[in-house]
């Protein structure tokens, strides 16, 4: 069978690699083409294009790319429309993807269409519904409650194939959790994986940890070099001329860190799961205006974070403000470097109990990915070889 595979940042290439890798194993004649990164290019050599040629987030990034993104989107149809795959594997990345399914499933009907974690259209954006009822064969969900929240709307074709964050972590999580000596403790910071969210977060993160006496690493970016974060400490000036940036060692990092700094997203969850003390933040410009437009666009939710979104639920905490929440949220306005030190400060010292809190919580984010844990690259690429062969 003949495989078309899109992921759009960092996350989803490395998912997207474990999936094909599982493909290949059911399905011995497996052939892909793709565009992803370096762990997709490690399974298959075929890449089209390097996710980094197209991950622009927000409104004025995505305008400023807009010719760029728009050739990508040319190029990538005509690829398909070449290769004619049996299945088309979508990973993330909805403004994309879900444009590339409707061409797809318009001009190449045989092509079995395929969502691998799907789009957060709980959150906002529900119309987008719409476009994957019509386009896509099948949703392979990696969180337990999407499914429910689906089928509440009429598409049943969703299928819960468990989490592959669980998965990822487990060798970890085997083995008992080790006191860190002293001397070896440091802070975390985790500040995303594109160029301008690192660069926008990792300035506060720098600047709310400074004076900490105690050892800072940056967990570095698997799309970004060492060079970039170079170049960002070197702008920050005197002081950070001691943080260490690591590559490739994030879980482990995670797991012996004393606290954490975490830009909100996959990172986020992995993090409760090694149970990492964190706080979430997010920096974006435009100050109040920003934040109380960003709320009524996800009034449907009362967190943004995935632990908190499976600790309470979609709806659920709503008498409870992200500040509060048992993984903080500093978001927009609310973040600054004063208040990610108060925060980081009080998981480290236990003040007012918040750090015995969040640990008890991310252990009620465990159990209950563990209470339906699969193996979550394994599942899916079983329903997806399965329904090719219906």
């Amino acid at each position: 069978m003949k495989y078309f595979v899109i992921a759009g940042e960092a996350s989803g290439d490395y998912h997207a690699s474990r999936l094909m890798l599982q493909i290949k194993e059911k399905d011995g004649e497996a052939d892909f083409r793709f565009i992803g990164g370096d762990a997709m290019r490690e399974v298959s050599p075929f890449q089209l294009m390097h996710y980094r040629e197209l991950a622009y987030m927000g409104f004025v990034q995505v305008m400023l790319h807009l010719s760029t993104i728009l050739q990508g989107m040319k190029l990538c149809k005509k690829k398909i429309a070449d290769y004619q795959p049996d299945a088309l594997i979508l990973v993330d990345y909805p403004g994309f993807n879900l444009n590339i399914a409707k061409w797809v499933r318009q001009h190449l009907p045989k092509t079995k269409i395929f969502y691998y974690i799907s789009p957060k259209i709980w959150a906002w954006k529900e119309h987008r519904l719409k476009a994957i009822r019509r386009d896509v064969d099948a949703v392979l969900s990696i969180l337990p409650f999407e499914v429910d929240w689906y089928r509440k709307r009429g598409y049943d074709k969703v299928y819960y194939v468990g989490n592959p964050s669980m998965e990822e972590v487990l060798p970890l999580l085997a083995k008992p959790k080790q006191e860190v000596p002293r001397d070896q403790q440091y802070i975390l910071l985790v500040p995303g994986s594109r160029k301008a969210e690192v660069r926008d977060n990792l300035r506060v993160m720098l600047g709310a940890t400074r004076d900490m006496n105690m050892p800072r690493v940056i967990a570095g970016a698997p799309g970004l070099d060492a060079e970039f974060y170079a170049e960002v400490l070197d702008q920050m000036g005197k002081g950070h001329d001691s943080v260490q940036v690591v590559f490739g060692k994030t879980h482990s990092l995670m797991r012996n860190a004393q606290v954490a700094a975490v830009t909100s997203g996959t990172a986020a969850l992995e993090a409760s799961l090694l149970d990492c003390p964190q706080v979430v933040c997010y920096n974006f410009k435009g100050g109040m205006l920003v934040y109380s437009i960003m709320h009524w666009v996800l009034r449907k939710i009362s967190f943004v974070t995935l632990p908190n979104l499976i600790y309470y639920g979609l709806g659920g905490g709503a008498k409870i403000n992200e500040r509060q929440a048992f993984v903080c949220e500093l978001l927009g306005p609310y973040l600054s470097a004063k208040t990610l030190r108060h925060e980081m400060e009080e998981l480290l010292t236990d003040r007012n109990g918040k750090r015995r809190l969040q640990l008890e919580g991310n252990a009620e984010v465990r159990a209950r990915l563990e209470l339906e844990h699969k193996n979550a690259p394994q599942v899916a690429a079983q329903h997806i070889v399965q329904l090719l062969k219906e």
